[in-house]
């Protein structure tokens, strides 16, 4: 049995789905950009029942926020998990009013009690992350939530590059803040931000997560080296997989 979860974002084709589980994925996510019209989109309908058939979870992220919009999703894809990536906290790092989300979440968990929920709470880089009340954030949310996943707050200086929405960052999180997260979460935790083969080892050491997640540093790269969105680079992912799990075989012999 695996100790620790192997999760990989941006996963869009049935294709794929099966590739990464081939690569030992736990936990495949894809995006929905926008919320649904009259029926499924049969790509992505394939792709989560190409997971699920893989033996793996799949898990959907709504990059919309209305709550019909939502539970439509969740009725016609079924996937094992909704992840909610809203941002928690203003450009200044301010706590936002945490009560609706709160209470999508308890309308969610109501309507579709089969569906597992994950949560993204952000955690600042490490020159920012004394700003956001990270922990305060997750002691709100755990009791609705199923999952916790770290994503990384950029600061007062910049954007997030959705609006509205943390995550997709490529850049790491302040990882002492994160393992505070872990030690004190009644959940488990999964840690994501800047995450890629070359740093997932350490990551799992300094933090000890129950999960890691990667999405940017594990797509391939355009002739400019920059990341292109939806297209996973398999020996990334597999070496991505392989250092997590040795990191976490390292923290368990250290215990």
């Amino acid at each position: 049995m695996k100790n620790i979860i192997i999760q990989i974002y941006e996963i869009q084709t049935p294709q794929e789905a099966v590739e990464m589980a081939r690569l030992g994925v736990d936990h495949m996510g894809s995006v929905v950009l926008s919320a649904p019209g009259e029926g499924a989109d049969p790509q992505l309908a394939e792709t989560v029942r190409a997971v699920q058939g893989a033996g793996a979870k799949s898990s959907l992220i709504p990059l919309f926020t209305q709550p019909d919009d939502i539970c439509r999703v969740l009725d016609l894809y079924r996937p094992d998990i909704v992840h909610f990536c809203d941002s928690l906290c203003d450009r200044q790092g301010k706590t936002l009013d945490l009560s609706p989300f709160i209470a999508l979440q308890k309308e969610i968990r109501a309507g579709f009690p089969q569906v597992r929920m994950m949560r993204s709470i952000p955690v600042g880089i490490p020159s920012a992350a004394h700003l956001v009340d990270t922990l305060a954030i997750a002691r709100q949310l755990a009791g609705v939530s199923d999952f916790l996943l770290t994503d990384t707050w950029l600061g007062p200086t910049a954007s997030d590059p959705v609006s509205g929405f943390i995550g997709i960052t490529g850049k790491t999180c302040d990882w002492g803040v994160a393992a505070k997260l872990v030690e004190q979460s009644p959940l488990p935790v999964i840690l994501a931000g800047g995450l890629g083969p070359e740093n997932v080892y350490a990551a799992v050491e300094a933090t000890r997560p129950a999960g890691v997640d990667s999405c940017t540093l594990t797509n391939k790269l355009d002739p400019q080296g920059k990341p292109i969105r939806f297209a996973k680079d398999k020996d990334k992912v597999a070496d991505f997989g392989k250092n997590a799990l040795a990191g976490a075989a390292r923290v368990l012999k250290g215990k």
